[in-house]
Order: structure tokens, then sequence, then C-alpha cells
């Protein structure tokens, strides 16, 4: 993992927001590290004499943040936040606006609260490639506390409030001295200092070791020599926009990692496993569609029955969304993603490829292993991230 930061570029910066900025954009401009919004970052400072915390906003992305994408939120409020033994989303969300001392500001992320009890002054989220690579495998507990074995690892809970309570309670006692970073398990990383430059280094130095790590035991190499068959994408275009509802726009994908991908033996179950992190549902839903026949009127149908299933079997008062699958894998062919729009497409096809080569890795470490399916239920109807696709 390459290290960006510029001392010259940093010296220009004049207060506390602007360093933040600049390291954000940084982590930002590294898909290894962030992708499409993901991701946060925070700086802790004092404005007319209170403590403030300035953490992302919602639906901004950390290449391209400014200083207006940060939303400014009194520490004590967040901090009292983190010690109440439930809170519904609704009021977290209206407390923390109601913290903010500007109230034209984004809405805070959802992990506010837990940058606040992070007691330093700078504080980096990424969902590194190479960091949940490891940790979405079925040994991958073990892997990552001998990859980091200074680095607080938390397993799985649901983000938001859930998170920042676990972490409350497990860091009571912590001596914070102690610990390199946090490690959330299926999920990301966090490393935090007083200092801007030492807090980003430290993400890009815990990453680089992740990196290592899969270099020696889970090399990955994918040969160039698969041969595509063309896609009818009329067709294509024509059934999902019918399942969609709206003429879909595709991003057919026949890399040779693409190829590798769709050409592995019992497709179905091996591409058919959950997200790599667990954001990336609200994007792809949690599998694809699978096509190792030729009807696909058939498959789409079959794709949204069992969606329909999947969505009977976990919900309570939610109102399903659009069953049609949001990309599929045709067997020896290609890797097909859906939008409304071209970028949309892109989008998805982005985070695909980053799973798709976490995936391939993972399973030399032993398999690889997403989240639950009743978490990834929870993730993809989470009011929260559907918020976000909204923006």
């Amino acid at each position: 993992m390459k290290n960006l930061f510029d001392s010259q570029k940093a010296k220009t910066c004049t207060n506390d927001l602007d360093l933040r900025v600049y390291t954000s954009n940084l982590l930002g401009q590294s898909d290894e590290l962030v992708l499409h919004g993901g991701g946060n970052t925070s700086v802790k400072t004092i404005i007319d004499g209170e403590e403030i915390l300035l953490v992302k906003g919602s639906g901004w992305d950390l290449v391209s943040i400014q200083p207006k994408g940060f939303a400014p939120v009194k520490m004590k409020t967040l901090l009292e936040m983190a010690k109440l033994e439930s809170l519904s989303d609704s009021d977290m969300v209206s407390g923390q606006k109601a913290a903010m001392i500007d109230k034209t500001a984004p809405n805070p992320s959802v992990e506010a609260i837990l940058h606040a009890l992070i007691p330093y002054k700078f504080v980096d989220h990424t969902h590194a490639d190479a960091v949940v690579t490891i940790s979405n495998s079925k040994n991958g507990l073990r892997d990552i506390k001998k990859v980091f074995p200074n680095f607080l690892v938390v397993d799985y809970v649901m983000p938001g409030f859930i998170l920042a309570h676990t972490i409350y309670e497990m860091t009571k006692d912590l001596d914070w001295s102690s610990i390199d970073g946090i490690i959330l398990h299926n999920h990301g990383i966090f490393t935090f200092d007083n200092d801007a430059k030492e807090s980003y280094e430290k993400m890009i130095e815990a990453v680089s070791q992740a990196e290592v790590f899969l270099a020696q035991n889970a090399n990955l190499h994918i040969s160039s020599s698969y041969s595509s068959s063309k896609c009818d994408m009329q067709k294509i275009v024509e059934v999902l926009s019918k399942a969609k509802g709206y003429k879909v726009s595709l991003n057919i994908n026949q890399s040779p990692l693409a190829n590798y991908y769709a050409s592995q033996e019992n497709l179905r179950e091996f591409a058919s496993r959950g997200v790599l992190t667990p954001e990336h549902i609200i994007r792809t839903k949690r599998v694809p569609l699978i096509m190792e026949d030729t009807d696909l009127e058939a498959g789409v149908e079959k794709y949204m029955k069992e969606y329909e299933a999947y969505f009977k079997e976990f919900a309570d008062d939610e109102v399903m969304l659009n069953a049609a699958p949001n990309y599929m894998v045709i067997k020896n062919t290609a890797v097909i993603s859906f939008g409304k729009t071209p970028k949309e497409a892109n989008i998805v096809n982005d985070i695909v490829e980053h799973t798709m080569r976490a995936v391939l890795r993972a399973d030399k470490l032993g398999g690889y292993k997403s989240i639950s399916v009743a978490d990834s239920f929870a993730m993809e109807y989470w009011e929260l991230e559907q918020a976000k696709i909204t923006k």
C-alpha cells in the first residue's frame, strides 16, 4: 500500500479541518481502501470553547470531500449516547442532528458515536480489501489476530449505535495506548492518533501488513487465456428492464478476473456467498443471478422468487425492494452489472470486481465466509443505509 502523504502539501493546511480533508482525500484515492462512499474520518477540535467532532457527512466520498462535507457535532452528546443501553435509529439521527452546531451541514456518519469514543484527535476508518479479505475467511479471526496482535478485534455486529455501544463496553477499562487500532470483523479497520500524518500512516502500514500476509498465503495468479462468448446485450437489457421496471444500463465485465471467476466449478454455490463488507449490499444485493444455461427469463424469474422467500423469512414491517438482481454471473462468459444509468452500473461493477478478487483469495485461506444471511438482510433493509442510495 503506497504512502501518499506529502509533507510540503500538508504544510499548506492552516487548521485541523484542512489537515482532516487532506488525509481523507489521500485515503479516498485508493480503491483498495474505500469504494463509492465507503469509510469515514473525523477530527476533534474546539469551537467557541466547546469540544466538537467534525465527522464525515453521510453521502460524501472521501476522495472528494471538502470542509463543508464534515458534520460538526457536540462531543458531549455523542459520548452520552454511547452509554445508553438502547437507541433507535431515528432517535440516534435526531439526537445527532440536534447536537450539530451547524444545522446546514450534512447528517453525521452512522459511525459518529464510535469516532467520538476513540480518545484521539484524528480517526480514520476504511474497508481495506486486504483486511476484509482475511477476516472474511473461515479462519479469519485466527489470521486477523496473527497479523494484528496489537489491535482490538471486534466480532461482527450491526454498524451504528449497536457497534458503538459494543465498543464502549469493551473499552471501559482499556488503556488505549496499548492498542494500535481496531479491526471490525467482516467490516473494516480503524486507526487513530493525535497527529493527522501518523493516523494516516498507521492505516497504510496496517493494510500493508495484511497485503504481505496475503502475498505469502493467498497469492492469486489469473491466466489471461480464457476465451469468452459474446453476450446478447439486447436480450439482457430487455429482460432485466422488464424485471426492474426501468431501462437498465449494463457494465459487461469480461476481464481475465471476471472470466476466471465465472469459470469456477459449482458456480451457483461459489458465487453466492455474500458481500465483502456490509454496506456493499445496498448496491449489489446479497447474491447475483447465476446463469449456467441460456434461459434468461426463467433464471430471472427464479431469482426473484428466491429473493421474495428471503424477504419473507426475515422481514418485520419493511417494504420489499425490487426483487430483480443487481448483477449476474454467466458461466464461462462474463460478469454483468445493472444500473439505472451507466454510472450506477459501473459502481456495481467496481464493488463486484473487488469482491471477486477477495473471494478467490479468501478461498486460499480456508474458504470465503461473509456475514450471515440474517445480518445481510438487516443491512440491506437498514433505513440509514437505504438513505445513502437516495442521496
